[in-house]
């Protein structure tokens, strides 16, 4: 078959780390030439990079090089046969707008990426969008942040898991997404609009690290707020106001708000707002998620197990992984892995002890850490929304009564989680937990359930197979790892997104059970705006 198109991707062009991109376009317009279609080339570009380390010490990039021009009559197949393949390298969203009419502008409860890029396309587009936001700005959580690291007092609203930017901004600032989505091109392309690292673009696993997306956050408020939209830090949403099937305004502890249409972002960690929308009748099921604890071990210990002698290369940066094991049936994983990062205290309820990763851009922190987790099934908790949170909180409460008090996390070194012993005192690998000064050797099952505990035993001992070292005796884990992803599910139509039994609310990312992570979070809220967007006419043109 013969198509016309503006784009061809030259992948699997493999060159050694020094190489320079110019380098990798000369080997991608070899290939295209011998196809007879270099010549209507006109741009290469970088469509994607990753490292390939499985033959040490020999290392390479492997990049997919993207050929720009007029390129007639192409045959696919002898394309496919080539290793290239026709693409659209970023669709930009199709606006199309209803001529619904709305009563007030639509409200968008959180602050996080799938209620930022909601209420960015909203505001591009005439809607004047209204974001609720529980927690605090990005500078007031920074403060708030460093308040319960000092004083180990915790505001429940706004902490590593509310606030502007939500839970992702505390992070390492992670930009995989599993997703095959047009948009996500689009998303990394409005990040670096805000101020992201140009490589997001072609990194295969891109990161921002929580410095620089705390500022892109900001960014983007201010966009939202010059074009129309508002946003209101502060303000917990608590039920929408419901006449004949349809949202009219919502009810917040600051008073109530007019909305023509209701975009529910919460976040992962909003249990409260889960328990109100649940008494009042929304279609809510649980879902699978998981839980763990973070591993640490030293940056320069991964970097050398995975690259070998060319560890420390410039070209390199810090090793990262992505490890997974099936145990009878019980799927333990790696996740947010952070080079050269710290595990941070991201509790949202008083009395809980809950771990997250994060990292700076530059990832120059001694250790590396992930977390290591367990897939909790329905059937393990009950099957029930209100079981699935107390599940969650259950083994945020266990950790912390475990750790004595006062946020102090539960530790252990590897070894002595293997072998069953106890009392080993970290040294060579020290925990970053509250800088390690708020840490407390423990036992994993006070906490966990015993089958978690034996399907992480068994992960890390599988894991030592494929990257040595992994199972080091001094290697560190802290819990508890709770907030991996949402328990329940707000559902929704799968055509119109709007949640089931209503017509103008549109649950939306990962709170609402339709994401896991920054990129495919922010591609469903912009998707839910686009719903929105279909259904009703723009307030001001």
């Amino acid at each position: 078959m013969s198509v016309n198109s503006k784009f061809i991707l030259v992948n699997n062009v493999k060159m050694p780390i020094n190489a320079s991109f110019k380098e990798a376009f000369s080997v991608a317009k070899g290939r295209l030439s011998r196809l007879g279609l270099a010549g209507a080339a006109t741009k290469y570009s970088i469509y994607r990079r990753s490292v390939d380390a499985r033959k040490k010490p020999d290392i390479y990039f492997v990049y997919s090089v993207l050929a720009e021009g007029d390129f007639l009559n192409v045959d696919a197949d002898r394309l496919r046969v080539a290793d290239m393949a026709i693409v659209n390298p970023c669709a930009s969203p199709e606006i199309l707008h209803g001529d619904g009419e709305l009563s007030a502008p639509p409200v968008i409860v959180g602050a996080g990426p799938a209620g930022l890029f909601a209420a960015l396309l909203l505001a591009e587009s005439g809607y004047n969008p209204v974001i609720l936001e529980r927690g605090g700005s990005v500078a007031e959580r920074q403060e708030a942040v460093r308040r319960f690291n000092l004083t180990h007092i915790l505001d429940t609203d706004t902490n590593i898991q509310f606030g502007a930017g939500g839970a992702g901004t505390f992070s390492d600032g992670k930009l995989v997404t599993r997703i095959n989505d047009a948009l996500s091109g689009y998303i990394l392309e409005r990040f670096v609009e805000f101020g992201a690292p140009e490589d997001i673009r072609y990194i295969a696993k891109p990161h921002i690290g929580t410095d620089i997306l705390s500022v892109v956050v900001d960014r983007m408020i201010e966009k939202i707020c010059a074009l129309g939209g508002s946003i209101h830090y502060h303000t917990k949403f608590l039920s929408p106001i419901i006449s004949g099937g349809e949202v009219s305004g919502v009810r917040t502890d600051m008073g109530d708000f007019p909305a023509g249409a209701l975009i529910l972002a919460i976040g992962h960690s909003a249990r409260d707002t889960y328990m109100n929308l649940i008494s009042g009748g929304f279609v809510i099921e649980p879902k699978p998620f998981s839980v763990g604890m973070r591993i640490e071990h030293l940056t320069e210990d991964i970097d050398r197990a995975m690259y070998g002698d060319m560890a420390g290369n410039e070209h390199l940066g810090h090793a990262e992984y992505a490890l997974s094991n099936d145990t009878k049936g019980r799927g333990t994983y790696t996740f947010c892995m952070c080079p050269g990062g710290e595990v941070v205290a991201a509790a949202s309820e008083e009395g809980g002890v809950v771990v997250n990763g994060m990292s700076y851009h530059s990832r120059s922190g001694r250790n590396s850490n992930s977390a290591v987790v367990a897939t909790i099934f329905r059937e393990d908790y009950g099957a029930t929304p209100t079981a699935a949170i107390e599940f969650q909180r259950n083994i945020e409460r266990r950790a912390f009564l475990t750790g004595g008090g006062e946020y102090r996390a539960p530790i252990i070194t590897v070894g002595d989680f293997l072998t069953g012993k106890r009392g080993s005192e970290p040294t060579r690998i020290t925990p970053t937990y509250m800088n390690g000064e708020n840490v407390r050797l423990a036992d994993p099952k006070d906490f966990l359930p015993s089958y978690v505990c034996e399907s992480i035993r068994g992960a890390i001992s599988a894991f030592d197979r494929k990257i040595s070292g992994f199972a080091a005796h001094d290697a560190i884990l802290t819990g508890a790892e709770t907030r991996t992803s949402a328990p329940v599910r707000i559902m929704r139509d799968t055509e119109t997104r709007v949640a089931v039994g209503y017509r103008n609310i549109y649950p939306a990312g990962e709170g609402a059970g339709y994401a896991g992570g920054i990129t495919s979070a922010a591609v469903d809220g912009a998707k839910s705006a686009l719903a929105l967007m279909r259904a009703y006419s723009p307030i001001s043109k």
